[in-house]
């Protein structure tokens, strides 16, 4: 299997928004905190008037289409994929305060300080060395500065598959370059101060097909290729309970000041 930080496998797994649709689809509709998990993210921005605002792999922009930016500041969003920027300008066109371009974070084509905010979420265990992504966030932020990271932890959906899965040849193998359980300790290498805070959520999936999508979405993020489809909707079948397939999520973010 490949390395999960490949970028070439990286690429092709958000060319285009299809599979991360698929993905965002099954929390919005099974999940039992009906906040909802970009809400939520919003919710901890403490954003100001007139600030320069960096987000690095913004995906398709999803979270700024029902999501206001202070009076004042500017809004840029970046991802590595071309094709997550052309559904983020879909999703926030004509925004006047938004603009759009392709970066690698750990290339960030901007000078020193040249940020009041950095955000960068579900997407920092996708990068190659990632100490190089981090010191480049440190650059480009004003003293200071807060950078946002969402990602989830090591006790959640893939791992909850993965071991239903064990019998069949699938191993407990997710990618921990990145998470609620190491994160607060790579941050603090680069910032001054880092605070973790948590999302309280699960699903509850009625229909084990929706369930199946999501598990072939994962394709290149996770092995499941030792399951036939079948044998994977039968596994999920039998975990049935009163209807409902109890699926745990772990989630959260981490803020950090430099």
């Amino acid at each position: 299997m490949a390395s999960l930080n490949d970028k070439t496998q990286v690429r092709e797994q958000y060319k285009t928004s299809s599979n991360l649709n698929t993905r965002i689809s099954i929390h919005a509709k099974y999940s039992v905190n009906k906040q909802g998990f970009g809400n939520w993210i919003y919710e901890q921005y403490r954003l100001k008037e007139n600030e320069r605002i960096l987000e690095l792999g913004c995906g398709n922009g999803s979270m700024w289409k029902d999501h206001t930016i202070p009076g004042g500041a500017e809004l840029i969003l970046t991802d590595f994929s071309e094709g997550m920027l052309d559904s983020a300008r879909e999703n926030v066109s004509g925004r006047k305060n938004i603009s759009f371009r392709q970066v690698d974070i750990q290339n960030i084509p901007y000078p020193d300080e040249s940020f009041d905010v950095v955000i960068a979420n579900m997407m920092l265990y996708h990068v190659p060395d990632l100490r190089k992504g981090l010191t480049e966030v440190q650059r480009v932020l004003k003293p200071g500065g807060s950078f946002y990271c969402a990602t989830y932890g090591e006790h959640g959906i893939a791992e909850y598959i993965q071991d239903l899965l064990a019998d069949h040849g699938v191993k407990r193998e997710g990618n921990r370059v990145f998470t609620l359980q190491n994160g607060a300790e790579l941050l603090g290498a680069h910032f001054t101060s880092v605070e973790k805070r948590l999302y309280e959520d699960r699903l509850e999936v009625t229909e084990t097909q929706d369930l199946v999508d999501y598990v072939l979405s994962l394709d290149g993020m996770a092995d499941f290729r030792a399951v036939t489809v079948e044998q994977l909707y039968e596994i999920l079948e039998r975990q049935k309970i009163n209807g409902i397939i109890i699926v745990p999520k772990e989630y959260g973010m981490f803020m950090a000041l430099k």
